[in-house]
C-alpha cells in the first residue's frame, strides 16, 4: 500500500481534475478505488535530453514537523512511480500525490512524537529508474489550536447551489490564507472547475463553481487542516471530510413587482404561487439566497433585540435563508396581503398550502433569488457565494485563479 499503484491511479484522477485544482482543490487522498489514464509522459524530445534526478523534502533527520507534513518531491526527467511512507512500526501511511507533482500528501495528519521514513522511486522514458529517502520526527501536540467546521454531511444529497462552507475559529488571517486553502480539497464528478474564496473576517471560505453544480454531482471533500500551522502559534484541529450529492434542480424566483415566486425544477416551470416581502420599515434582501436550514416548526422570538416591539410566535414550514433571520414560511395571517402587498418582517411569506408544498420539495442549499425590493442582501449574511459574480468571487481565493476558469 502506502502510495504504491494505487497513488498513481490516483495522480490520473487529479489530471482529471486539473482545472477544479486550480486552488489545490483536487489533488487530496480520497479515493484511490477511482480509476482514470495515469498522468501524460513528458514530450520524447525534452525526456530524451533531460537526465533522471530526484530529491525530496522535509531533510533527513528533521525534527518537531507538524504532523500536517507531506512528501515535497522535485523531479526531472522522469515520472514518480512509488511513494512509501511507514511508521516507526513499518506500518504503511496512505496517500496520494498533488495534481501538480510537487509534492505527495498523507491521506489523514500523522501521529504527533512519531518517526517516519519515506521512499520514494522514480523512472526515466528508458526505463531508468532512481530513488530517494528521508526520514524525519513530528512534533509534540501543540498547545494552541484553531477550530474547524464543515457545512457538509456524508451521503447527503444537496440544492445545485449548495457551496462547499469551511469554517475556522479563530479566523484565518490574509498572510495565513494560502498555506491553509493549499490543504483544501474538493473533487467534482462529473469534473467541475471551482475556486475557494475567503470572507474578510477568514472565518469561512466558500467552494463553488462558475454555475449552479450540475444535478447529480458528487462532491468529495477533505478539509486536511489537522496539525497544520495556521498562523499565531496555532495548528489545525483536525481534518473534516465529507462526501455528499448534488440532487436536482430546483430554483426559486421571487419578484417584488408581482410580488410571485416561479419555482422552476429541471428549468421547467413547476408552480407559481403568491408572496408576501418586506414591508417598508423591514424589506427583504435583494439577491441570492440558499435554503440553509429547515423547520416544521420553530418559534420567532424577537423580543431580546426589539423589546416591546418585538413578537413571539410559532411559525410553520420554515425555511432560513439568512443569518439575520429572513426565511420562506407560512404566513396564514397575511395570504390576503400575498401577491398585493408587502407585510412582512423581511420573510417570504406563503400560504400554508404553498408553504409545505415548498418544504416537501426543497433541500439544503437550493437556491431563491429576490429581484426589486431595493435593499441588497449583504455579503455573508447566509451562505451568498453566488450573490456574487464570478469575477467577484474569484477574487476571494488566497491562491492564483486562472483568468479562463469561468
Amino acid at each position: 500500500m502506502g502510495g504504491r499503484r494505487h497513488s498513481l491511479v490516483a495522480v490520473g484522477v487529479v489530471a482529471v481534475f486539473a482545472l477544479t485544482a486550480c486552488t489545490g482543490g483536487a489533488e487530496a487522498a480520497r479515493d484511490p478505488k477511482a480509476s482514470s489514464a495515469p498522468p501524460a509522459p513528458a514530450p520524447k524530445d525534452v525526456a530524451a535530453t533531460t537526465p533522471l534526478a530526484l530529491t525530496v523534502t522535509p531533510e533527513t533527520g528533521k525534527k518537531d514537523l507538524p504532523v500536517s507534513t507531506e512528501i515535497g518531491l522535485k523531479l526531472a526527467g522522469g515520472t514518480v512511480k512509488t511513494v512509501t511512507l511507514r511508521d516507526a512500526k513499518g506500518g504503511s501511511v496512505a496517500g496520494e500525490l498533488r495534481a501538480d507533482g510537487s509534492a505527495w500528501v498523507p491521506a489523514k495528519p500523522l501521529k504527533h512524537k512519531q518517526q517516519y521514513a519515506a521512499t520514494v522511486t522514480a523512472a526515466g522514458p528508458d526505463g531508468a529508474t532512481t530513488t530517494a529517502t528521508t526520514s524525519f520526527t513530528t512534533m509534540a501536540e501543540p498547545a494552541r489550536r484553531t477550530g474547524t467546521g464543515l457545512y457538509l454531511f456524508d451521503d447527503h444529497t444537496y440544492g445545485v447551489a449548495m457551496p462547499v462552507v469551511a469554517e475556522f475559529s479563530p479566523g484565518i488571517k490574509k498572510k495565513d490564507r494560502a498555506t491553509v486553502q493549499k490543504r483544501m480539497f474538493v473533487r467534482t464528478d462529473p469534473p467541475q472547475p471551482g475556486t475557494w474564496s475567503w470572507t474578510s473576517s477568514g472565518t469561512q471560505a466558500y467552494y463553488r463553481a462558475p454555475k449552479y453544480w450540475q444535478p447529480g454531482t458528487r462532491l468529495d471533500v477533505r478539509i486536511a487542516v489537522g496539525g497544520l500551522p495556521t498562523g499565531g502559534g496555532r495548528y489545525g484541529d483536525q481534518d473534516r471530510s465529507a462526501t455528499s450529492k448534488i440532487g436536482r434542480s430546483f430554483v426559486m424566483k421571487v419578484e417584488n413587482k408581482t410580488k410571485k415566486m416561479t419555482v422552476l425544477q429541471d428549468d421547467k416551470v413547476v408552480r407559481t404561487m403568491p408572496v408576501s416581502l418586506g414591508k417598508p420599515s423591514t424589506p427583504s434582501s435583494s439577491g441570492t439566497m440558499v435554503v440553509m436550514d429547515k423547520h416544521t416548526s420553530t418559534v420567532f422570538d424577537t423580543t431580546d433585540t426589539d423589546g416591546a416591539n418585538g413578537y413571539k410566535m410559532t411559525i410553520d414550514y420554515a425555511q432560513r435563508l439568512t443569518w439575520s433571520g429572513q426565511y420562506i414560511h407560512s404566513a396564514p395571517w397575511s395570504v390576503g396581503a400575498q401577491g398585493h402587498r408587502n407585510v412582512s418582517h423581511g420573510c417570504v411569506n406563503v400560504s400554508p398550502s404553498n408553504a409545505r408544498w415548498l418544504f416537501d420539495h426543497t433541500l439544503i442549499g437550493d437556491p431563491i433569488t429576490v429581484h426589486g425590493t431595493g435593499d441588497k442582501l449583504v455579503q455573508g449574511n447566509g451562505w451568498t457565494a453566488w450573490d456574487l459574480s464570478w469575477e467577484n468571487f474569484a477574487k476571494g481565493s488566497a491562491l492564483p485563479v486562472p483568468s479562463n476558469l469561468g
